[in-house]
């Protein structure tokens, strides 16, 4: 009878292994097949990308804040996946009384390394993702010693928006030697170009999600006209911010940036 606690405290019983899953977080739904469970996922939410073609293979629940119950009901799960990041409590409190919810609170890369592993327990799946688990530590501790660069890391436009400390991307960043200027908040803080200027940056990083940055928007346009001696980086959020088997690239991504970043000056 597979048992775990949840991020919330609740432990979760199944009565046995699941065999409808629903699941409202991205990079679990990109989790669950990996693990070979495309039977098993009945439902999953409109952000969840990955596998392309279960968008048309699976029933859409909505999005991650807009679940809809009566279609969560309708598919009679017997377990669902929610994230505190990802889904509201109220939410969650509803799915509370369809099916058994296991919520999930990932902030570090060893707490992504613990979901999966639960998930694996729960799934009946611990083979498989003791074997995930284990390439994912390899391509970690591979990882060198990178020279720290001071960097802000922002995720919205209108007003700016960057990471605090109590964040996946701000672990990610630590392992890629990127330190945080705004480490010492949490959340996501908003910033201002004048506010980053203070900051001594040696490079700032946009994302290409949740607000797509590129190369060629006057968003971008206007940060390097304000940082003309400091690189401004587009880089792929996923590798920062998705938590499931998408870490298996994580660590050669951070490798591929870092190369392509100067090293900065001695700081007198």
């Amino acid at each position: 009878m597979p048992t775990a606690p949840d991020a919330r405290g609740h432990t979760v019983t199944l009565d046995s292994r699941p065999r409808r899953i629903v699941s409202l977080v991205p990079s679990q739904t990109e989790l669950l097949a990996h693990l070979n469970l495309g039977a098993e996922v009945v439902g999953i939410t409109r952000f969840c990308e990955r596998p392309e073609h279960w968008h048309s293979e699976k029933t859409i629940v909505g999005g991650t804040k807009q679940v809809d119950f009566d279609i969560v009901r309708g598919l009679d799960p017997d377990l669902i996946l929610a994230n505190h990041e990802e889904n509201t409590a109220e939410d969650v409190e509803a799915l509370d009384e369809i099916a058994p919810v296991f919520v999930t609170e990932v902030k570090t890369v060893e707490e992504a390394l613990g979901m999966i592993r639960t998930v694996g327990s729960l799934t009946d799946t611990s083979d498989q993702t003791s074997t995930l688990v284990g390439k994912i530590i390899s391509r970690f501790e591979a990882l060198p010693n990178f020279v720290p660069l001071r960097a802000a890391y922002l995720i919205w436009r209108e007003p700016y928006m960057t990471v605090g400390s109590d964040t996946f991307i701000h672990d990610v960043m630590r392992w890629g030697g990127l330190e945080n200027v705004y480490g010492d908040q949490t959340r996501y803080p908003e910033v201002t170009i004048d506010a980053l200027a203070g900051q001594d940056l040696d490079v700032v990083l946009c994302s290409s999600e949740p607000f797509p940055f590129h190369e060629k928007d006057t968003f971008t346009a206007d940060l390097r006209a304000a940082f003309p001696d400091t690189p401004v980086e587009i880089v792929d959020g996923q590798p920062f911010s998705w938590y499931g088997p998408r870490l298996l690239d994580t660590p050669s991504y951070l490798r591929s940036l870092r190369e392509r970043l100067p090293t900065p000056a001695p700081r007198g």
